[in-house]
């Protein structure tokens, strides 16, 4: 086996310099070494969320329509009346490649990778995608690749109000009442982390809503794990389930046991 000094080519490709081979211990070492570092950019995630939930506000003073599989809606009816909206903006349209039959290669690698959205809807945040494409090819291309988003046309100057005309780009709003306000936005290689609930929640102005969060006073917060549930299981104000409250209280309590090293 070649070992990390050997070079050269070989079957006409260029020999890969791989890592050294070393013992149980020195690989468990060599990683607790490397975990100091995981943990501080954890940490450095943690504090850099915060302040995103201490970002001021734009208010949003235009109306904005799209259409739905219902018809025309409005940007307050994209929320279905939770606090929190966040909107991908997706290139599947005439002039992409792809179309008609796919939407931008790299808008599908995002859409691959979103959790199930019931998980967003349990933290009162909604999640859509927005395209210019009409809802019959939208509705299409759902069925084709299995995504089940919300999926919204684009009618007016929205993309273009919100940075998303000519490149993907992800917006975060919140509603307050009938007042709608822009909190967020990323997009370039921010986006790629997108897809996860927890990366979602943490560019949400009210964050993850568990009680270990730096968040404003006031905020909504939670004990931490115990609203999580199966997808198919939320009921919208139920408690926590009494069951999955003790189990997640033995996992805590054990967790707390272990060495402080090993910790994330």
């Amino acid at each position: 086996m070649p070992t990390s000094a050997e070079s050269g080519r070989k079957g006409g490709q260029l020999a890969m310099h791989t890592p050294p081979i070393v013992s149980p211990q020195e690989w468990e070492a060599a990683r607790n070494e490397l975990l100091v570092k995981e943990k501080a950019l954890t940490r450095a995630g943690d504090a850099l969320a915060a302040e995103r939930r201490r970002m001021p506000w734009m208010a949003v003073e235009k109306a904005y329509a799209f259409e739905g599989p219902q018809g025309k809606v409005s940007l307050i009816d994209l929320f279905e009346g939770r606090r929190q909206l966040i909107v991908y903006r997706a290139f599947f349209e005439p002039g992409v490649f792809g179309w008609p039959d796919h939407a931008c290669r790299g808008c599908s690698m995002v859409a691959d990778q979103v959790a199930h959205v019931a998980h967003l809807n349990a933290r009162d945040t909604t999640l859509v995608f927005v395209s210019r494409a009409p809802q019959a090819d939208i509705a299409r291309l759902k069925a084709r690749m299995g995504w089940e988003m919300p999926w919204f046309t684009l009618t007016d100057s929205f993309d273009a109000d919100f940075g998303v005309d000519e490149w993907h780009g992800t917006n975060v709003f919140y509603r307050d009442g009938d007042r709608v306000f822009r909190t967020y936005f990323i997009n370039n290689r921010g986006d790629e982390q997108m897809g996860s609930t927890w990366n979602y929640l943490d560019i949400t102005p009210l964050g993850r809503q568990e009680v270990w969060e730096d968040s404003p006073e006031g905020y909504p917060q939670t004990p931490t794990y115990k609203w999580w549930n199966w997808h198919d299981s939320y009921v919208a104000d139920a408690p926590p389930d009494e069951k999955w409250v003790e189990v997640s209280d033995a996992g805590e309590a054990a967790f707390q046991n272990q060495d402080p090293s090993t910790k994330p």
